[in-house]
């Protein structure tokens, strides 16, 4: 919107004087300013404005199709008239001003800015509506001089802070604006807000010298809370705390209400960091606020920082917690439960068992089936899968039957582990895990034998994250199996395995599939195994031998799934499909 046309709304929000009659004329001309027609927009605000001289709506309409029409000469002795009429409106001064500088009369602007401030001495609005009007024309150093001529006759520093920041802002002059911007947030911290929108848009060159000016030797406790927000903006919530961090000093309620502003800010990042600077913010406003408030700031501030990563910070704020016996029942539970995620995450497994035993009868039954899962498997994890069972004792949700079918397989247990599997249906379990236990059911059933301690071990170093030695052991467990006792797919899902290693697995992932494809017989695998063959071979740009590998699979295993893919895959090797 035009800033004429925010006049204009402003004029007539404020509900001037202008008459039913007057009204009726307005509501035609701007009908016929948007249908395209100025000249009869034109003669309707014309009609208005001569039986009433000071309708400022119409004038302001009468400056806008006027324009349009190259006759804006005509305005000024309209203005004039008006002014006459009503000499100490300030809508007919403003237009007045810019009627003077879009005509070219500069020197009569400045003059009649002069008598306008000489009739309110405190008013910044004289030198905005001048700076105003010439900035609406582009001409910035005459819209600066205009700013600081009147913080110079106002007497005032922070006079006009906000326009020069702005005016700045258009020049690039980034330091210049965060200078001005510092000052009117130290003038009036409303602006905090807005300036530090504003100053989020500094091009990252620019960005240390604009935060020294926020931070500087003088800068006062609202500029570096500004400068916190700022960096926030800028995508470093750390740093953004060690600044806010510096304010709050006795912590008086404006610093309360400002970290609590600061918290929901950080948070709004939607990033671990930010998280953990939320958590930290409300872990000090939980010292500074009464303690019923306390116990859920704390509650909320330790959720962030597990969310943020910092699980010994999380730990000590839910400690606090737990000890509050003021803190509210539901907190305390909360908090409770919330530590022992806290315990697991920091890798504390005793001291989670321990505390969910103290505290299980204070949670709720979701609460504490959630923790014990959660602790299964992080005993998984770490490969104690004695601890695991333990954990589990009397469980008989699915989950926990789901969980104790993969402690199975991970000793060797096959016939066992995949009778739990099944039985835990294909819902159980945290997301992906359904589709897991589909596909490790489709391999027990190929391998066909009760037991095999060597593919439970090698397995279970894949759940713990040591997928370079799981390679190496399925590749032995394999061996251990015969051709159509599934020994082709475990080579598969080792091949499968080296091949997301990428660099220097990709050898071995070809020697597997290479295997693989050797061994034949019946099932999936020869063809899968063909398949990601040519995959890894089109990665490396070996195109040529992918064809090869790709019309062999087509060609061999016709009825085979794959061969959709494959066949889609060739096109793309040979060109048909451009590379993605």
């Amino acid at each position: 919107m035009r800033r004429t046309e925010r006049l204009l709304l402003a004029a007539l929000l404020t509900g001037l004087p202008v008459g039913r009659v007057g009204a009726q004329a307005l509501q035609r001309g701007f009908e016929l300013e948007r249908a395209g027609h100025p000249a009869q927009a034109a003669e309707t605000y014309l009609a208005a404005v001569r039986t009433q001289p000071a309708n400022v709506p119409a004038l302001l309409g009468l400056e806008r199709v006027l324009a349009t029409l190259g006759r804006q000469t005509e305005l000024l002795p309209l203005v004039q008239r008006g002014l006459a009429a009503d000499s100490a409106n300030d809508g007919l001064r403003a237009l007045l001003v810019r009627t003077y500088v879009t005509l070219g009369s500069g020197d009569s602007a400045d003059t009649f800015v002069r008598r306008w401030a000489e009739m309110q001495p405190r008013a910044e609005g004289p030198y905005r509506e001048l700076a105003l009007a010439y900035q609406d024309g582009g001409r910035l150093s005459e819209a600066r001089r205009a700013l600081l001529a009147g913080r110079r006759a106002l007497g005032r520093p922070d006079a006009l802070a906000v326009e020069l920041a702005e005016l700045a802002e258009r020049d690039a002059a980034w330091e210049a604006a965060a200078l001005e911007w510092a000052t009117a947030v130290a003038a009036d911290p409303t602006y905090l807000p807005t300036a530090a929108e504003r100053l989020r848009a500094v091009p990252a060159e620019r960005r240390p010298r604009v935060l020294g000016v926020l931070t500087g030797a003088d800068a006062g406790v609202q500029v570096r809370r500004l400068a916190a927000e700022v960096v926030l903006g800028w995508g470093d919530p750390g740093r953004a705390w060690a600044l806010f961090e510096s304010t709050l000093g006795g912590g008086s309620p404006e610093a309360v209400q400002a970290l609590r502003r600061f918290a929901d800010l950080a948070g709004a990042t939607g990033t671990p960091a930010g998280q953990r600077a939320r958590g930290l913010a409300l872990g000090r406003f939980a010292d500074l606020v009464p303690p019923p408030l306390a116990g859920r700031a704390r509650a909320d501030a330790a959720r962030a920082l597990l969310d943020g990563g910092d699980a010994a910070a999380a730990a000590q704020m839910l400690e606090a917690i737990a000890a509050d016996r003021a803190a509210p029942a539901d907190v305390r539970a909360a908090s409770q439960a919330a530590l022992i995620r806290a315990l697991i995450a920091r890798g504390d497994l005793d001291g989670a068992a321990t505390l969910l035993g103290r505290a299980a009868a204070g949670l709720s039954g979701d609460d504490r089936q959630e923790l014990r899962l959660a602790l299964g498997r992080a005993h998984v994890r770490r490969g104690d899968l004695a601890a695991a069972d333990s954990v589990l004792a009397g469980d008989e949700s699915v989950e926990a039957t789901a969980l104790r079918g993969w402690v199975a397989l991970y000793r060797g247990e096959l016939e066992q582990a995949g009778a739990l599997l099944r039985d835990a249906g294909p819902y159980a379990g945290p997301p992906g895990d359904a589709t897991d236990r589909s596909q490790m059911l489709a391999l027990l059933q190929r391998v066909g034998v009760p037991r095999s301690p060597d593919l439970g071990a090698a397995l279970l170093l894949l759940a713990r994250g040591d997928s370079a030695g799981g390679v190496a052991a399925l590749r032995a467990a394999a061996q251990r199996l015969g051709p159509e006792a599934g020994r082709p797919e475990v080579l598969l899902l080792a091949g499968r395995v080296a091949a997301r290693l990428g660099g220097a697995h990709d050898s071995a992932a070809v020697a597997l599939f290479a295997e693989v494809v050797r061994i034949a017989g019946g099932g999936a695998a020869p063809p899968a195994a063909e398949l990601e063959w040519a995959h890894l071979l089109l990665r490396r740009g070996a195109g040529a031998e992918a064809i090869t590998h790709l019309e062999h699979l087509i060609l061999t295993y016709p009825q085979s799934a794959v061969v959709p893919q494959a066949r889609q895959e060739l096109d793309r090797a040979n060109g048909a499909i451009p590379q993605s």
